[in-house]
């Protein structure tokens, strides 16, 4: 069984979700191949889509949240100007030679741009094979009601399926999965054990902070306002790849003499061991470091979100319970203290956190692309019954 996964490189989450779906279905046998399509149809449009979302996001925040605004509610003019349509029929006749080649048994999209180039060329008859989408936030991002060549797109929750009925997406393509994790977050890992693979006491609070992959956010000023509460805490700060963060926390940690510990690391490998000591992560709302929490059962504090699908995404935890945020009116350090001196609350998180993910979504998934494979080949037919937005009422 051959599986081409294709993303866009516009942050990390896109390819962390396609690298974990390959990672498990070459667990099962499958050879799979992970393709940045932009990046085989034109570096010059995939430098633009990767470099404009990032520079956007962070130094434009508000021209972002307008353009995603726009594009949700008022497709109709801006497709109209839409560039996506345009390069991706011209790019449908480039990549059709290498799907070709290939000759995949099924296609997974992680990102709505990647979807959208298959969705064409499947309209074209250039794509034979089974081909899903996979939505890797906790709402609907503008574009996915366009994807309409596609046998399922595969959504957070079963609570998203009424927004995306209301979007225009037929309820019968909704699969609602859960956003794939790599499987390395659904291995239990004890606190103790976690602890001592990091050299951390399992006797004192440990708050992870992280910025993404990016290093989005101001890691030095959160744990500042952590050391305001005179804890007796354990502080790990992931800075992904921002050196400038990394240095200057670095620094602070050096000369920081308090009761507190703090542990300062760039990229890092071991997500899972991190979650498995802490108590709770601070974090921004991007949709694979929220999912790889929930597969943790690990409460999040919530900061910086970047306009558009973080708001959103924000905005789906909050409602149903999963997390807290922080603000300039509620200060992290304000926040933390509500979460370690409210038991109830603490108790609450886990269980909403437990009730409405899906921990177990990449297995999920893997189990139902390979039932469509096998249904096509004429073997078992094993496909999965997945619940509906009418099945949780």
């Amino acid at each position: 069984m051959k599986i081409l996964l294709l993303t866009v490189t516009a942050g990390y989450g896109h390819h962390a979700t396609a690298r974990a779906l390959a990672d498990l279905f070459a667990q099962r046998g499958a050879e799979t191949k992970i393709v940045d399509v932009y990046e085989y149809i034109s570096k010059v449009v995939r430098t633009a889509i990767s470099q404009g979302y990032l520079l956007s996001s962070k130094y434009t925040p508000e021209l972002y949240r307008l353009f995603y605004i726009r594009t949700s509610k008022n497709k109709e003019k801006l497709n109209k100007m839409n560039m996506v349509k345009l390069v991706n029929t011209l790019g449908a006749f480039k990549f059709e030679h290498f799907v070709d080649n290939f000759e995949p048994d099924a296609i997974v999209c992680t990102h709505v741009l990647a979807a959208h180039l298959i969705s064409e060329m499947k309209n074209r008859q250039m794509v034979d094979a089974p081909c899903i989408g996979v939505v890797t936030d906790y709402c609907i991002h503008p574009y996915w009601e366009d994807v309409v060549n596609m046998e399922a797109l595969v959504t957070a929750s079963e609570l998203i399926t009424y927004t995306a009925v209301k979007r225009g997406i037929p309820r019968e393509r909704i699969l609602p999965l859960g956003i794939p994790v790599h499987p390395k977050f659904n291995r239990e890992i004890a606190r103790e054990d976690a602890c001592a693979q990091l050299g951390l006491s399992p006797d004192r609070r440990t708050v992870l902070v992280m910025g993404g992959s990016m290093g989005y956010g101001n890691g030095y000023k959160l744990v500042r306002q952590i050391l305001q509460l005179d804890l007796d805490c354990q502080i790990l700060v992931v800075c992904g790849n921002n050196k400038r963060a990394y240095h200057r926390l670095q620094a602070f940690a050096d000369e920081y003499r308090g009761g507190c510990t703090i542990r300062v690391m760039g990229f890092v490998d071991n997500v899972e061991v991190l979650m498995s000591a802490s108590d709770c992560i601070v974090t921004k709302p991007g949709g694979l470091t929220v999912s790889e929490a929930i597969a943790k059962n690990l409460p999040m504090l919530l900061v910086n979100p970047i306009p558009g699908q973080e708001e959103q995404n924000l905005e789906f935890l909050l409602n149903n319970g999963m997390a807290l945020v922080v603000s300039k009116t509620a200060p992290l350090d304000d926040v933390l203290y509500h979460l370690f001196h409210n038991p109830t609350r603490l108790y609450t998180l886990r269980e909403s956190i437990r009730a409405v993910g899906h921990p177990d979504a990449s297995e999920r998934l893997v189990d139902y692309v390979t039932g469509l494979v096998r249904q096509r080949q004429g073997g078992l037919p094993a496909q999965e019954e997945t619940p509906g937005y009418d099945e949780i009422w």
